[in-house]
């Protein structure tokens, strides 16, 4: 990849904007072709779409899941470029690599507990309801 200077990437213009786009969803198909954690909560993303569509779940609710999803998902991608980054600088053993990776991956793992808390707290009153 050739280098460019900052200054000529801050031009604005409509290409601009278009290709940060087109950047953007290559970072996505990335994570999606080699990221197998993305796989994981692709799945549990479709899980919670499928339980809120036949529980009927309240707009409320449906709000909290899909921003719960985008942070997890986000934060997902966060880790892989953060990973991706130390591979760059180094390809040895280093301990603030690792403690740099370790807790990239930390903020998924919270932000994963938090969702499957918020879920719980969703839909296992609902689940409950079908056998009372």
């Amino acid at each position: 990849m050739d280098t460019v200077s900052r200054d000529k990437l801050n031009k604005k213009g409509i290409n601009r904007l278009f290709r940060s786009f087109k950047y953007a969803g290559e970072g996505i198909i990335y994570a999606f072709k080699y990221e197998q954690n993305i796989t994981v909560h692709f799945i549990a993303m479709l899980v919670a779409i499928i339980m809120g569509i036949v529980f009927k779940i309240s707009t409320t609710e449906w709000l909290v899941i899909t921003l719960i999803i985008g942070l997890v998902i986000a934060t997902e991608l966060i880790n892989t470029s953060i990973e991706a980054t130390i591979d760059l600088i180094t390809d040895k053993k280093h301990p603030l690599a690792k403690i740099a990776k370790d807790t990239a991956a930390g903020a998924v793992l919270i932000f994963g507990i938090t969702a499957l808390v918020i879920a719980s707290i969703i839909f296992i009153p609902k689940i409950f309801a079908l056998f009372l």
